[in-house]
């Protein structure tokens, strides 16, 4: 009982993780489609990307395959969110200053 248990668990929390590392490719769609990062918090975006990489990085080294592959999923939606706001949200600093 106890193996299934922890069979389980593992399966949910894996699952629980392709979910969170999947959640900002909404947003990465929504700015692409618009061709607008108005109102994005790059600082947030960016923590948040780096918080992932080292996530993957220890992933790595502790050779744990669904820790790679769900961070892996949030190094590339918040990627593209941080690509986004490179390409798109210029928009809003050119604005300010004018």
């Amino acid at each position: 009982r106890g193996n299934c248990e922890m069979n389980l668990l593992f399966i949910l929390a894996t699952i629980s993780g392709a979910l969170m590392g999947a959640s900002n490719f909404p947003q990465a769609i929504k700015i692409f489609q618009r061709k607008s990062a108005k109102d994005i918090s790059i600082l947030t975006y960016s923590i948040l990307l780096i918080g992932t990489i080292i996530w993957v990085i220890y992933g790595i080294n502790i050779k744990n395959v669904p820790i790679i592959i769900t961070n892996g999923l949030g190094v590339m939606a918040l990627g593209l969110v941080v690509l986004g706001w490179f390409l798109y949200g210029q928009e809003k600093r050119i604005t300010k200053t004018n």
